[in-house]
């Protein structure tokens, strides 16, 4: 196939056509400053409105309650941040789960160094945290429960409904990282007790550089940047407007074609598992297979080093991955995969694919000759594989 696969759309998205061209006349022609009294700025500060309308339509809540970021890390330190700063005087505890992207796991460690105390939950052996060790952990000093809404790495959906009544039972505070989740799911902040969302236009084929942090009325939330009165003075800075109207756009079309497009990612995602499981002998698929989001797989194979697969992967023109964009520098197994209780030999072989609308079943296809070709290879050249079949004859 003479052309290049794009299967890491977890990663990030290309910008639709339709983003693209209602961005560029905010670069252009109308690039006045929002913060600007007259008419060419002033007229910015409405269709930034618009956009945060169209936004909080789509979570069924009020525009009020959205305040624009430079993407999903920004949202998700902000809320962790800004709530255990501003509800110090009522407990010091936080709770999250052993599988957070690394933006809420880095962000708890930095805050545990400040004298906070946090208690990672574990997850079961499909990923789905453990609602009797949630409850378990809760203290009289605990404000605020952070829990993603489905994993970037293995595609799992969390029962965040539960969460958010066990959250508002306690008088907790809850959050969730929802950026995997956004647009792929429906979302009511309401109908799952949500205090507060974080979301990143690039993973809906939106603009990189901006996101959002819901923030529910009456969260006493602290300002996170300093500097001037934008985002109704929490938010500090001058509005990435082009950013903000391509969000908007993508956002807009993510929700008028969700039905559709899951259905797609689904039958694709549905024909890859099942080619994968009847092909590829001593494979695992990761997460729960059903109760995940509709466009994740992730295996992992036995006797290979993830490594090696994409590197063939992608001379053979495959984008994929082995777990989130933000640690494809580490040489370590996922934490995530750890934590669902794999050991660290098979951690290693790993694979995470991640479709999008514009893949077809021709491609899904040759992707998985492909890596039943490379599969076959690496275990060719592996002692532990032939030692394995040896002693299983």
């Amino acid at each position: 196939m003479n052309k290049t696969i794009y299967l890491d759309h977890a990663a990030t998205t290309a910008a639709r056509p339709e983003v693209v061209e209602a961005m560029l006349p905010y670069f252009t022609e109308k690039y006045g400053n929002p913060s600007s009294i007259y008419d060419m700025g002033a007229k910015n500060k409405g269709v930034i409105t618009q956009a945060r309308e169209t936004i909080a339509d789509s979570l069924g809540t009020t525009p009020e309650n959205i305040y624009f970021t430079a993407g999903g890390t920004e949202s998700d330190n902000w809320a962790l941040i800004a709530t255990v700063e501003g509800y110090a005087g009522k407990g010091n505890h936080i709770i999250t789960s052993s599988i957070e992207h690394h933006a809420v796991l880095h962000t708890c460690q930095y805050l545990e160094k400040r004298g906070f105390e946090v208690t990672y939950v574990d997850v079961d052996e499909n990923g789905i945290l453990r609602l009797d060790q949630l409850k378990a952990a809760i203290r009289p000093t605990t404000i605020l429960i952070s829990v993603m809404f489905a994993n970037n790495e293995i595609g799992t959906i969390q029962p965040i409904k539960e969460i958010g009544e066990i959250a508002h039972e306690h008088g907790i505070l809850f959050h969730t990282d929802a950026v995997q989740a956004y647009c792929q799911l429906p979302i009511n902040v309401d109908e799952y007790h949500i205090d507060m969302l974080s979301a990143s236009a690039h993973k809906l084929n939106g603009p990189k550089g901006i996101g959002f942090l819901y923030i529910r009325k009456g969260v006493k939330i602290r300002s996170f940047i300093h500097g001037g009165a934008q985002e109704r003075k929490r938010r500090a800075g001058t509005e990435n407007v082009p950013g903000i109207i391509g969000f908007s756009k993508a956002v807009e079309i993510a929700q008028a074609t969700m039905k559709e497009r899951t259905e797609k990612e689904l039958a694709l995602r549905e024909r890859l598992i099942s080619r994968i499981y009847k092909e590829v002998p001593y494979v695992r698929l990761n997460g729960d297979h059903w109760n995940r989001l509709p466009n994740n797989v992730n295996f992992s194979f036995q006797f290979i080093e993830g490594e090696s697969l994409l590197i063939m992967l992608d001379m053979a023109g495959i984008c994929a991955s082995s777990g989130s964009a933000c640690t494809s520098g580490s040489l370590d197994p996922s934490h995530v995969l750890l934590a669902i209780g794999l050991p660290h030999e098979i951690a290693h072989g790993s694979l995470r694919l991640t479709l999008g609308e514009d893949n077809t079943e021709e491609e899904i296809d040759y992707v998985v000759d492909k890596i039943k070709e490379i599969v076959e290879h690496l275990r060719g050249m592996s002692p532990l594989y032939e030692d394995f079949i040896k002693k299983n004859k």
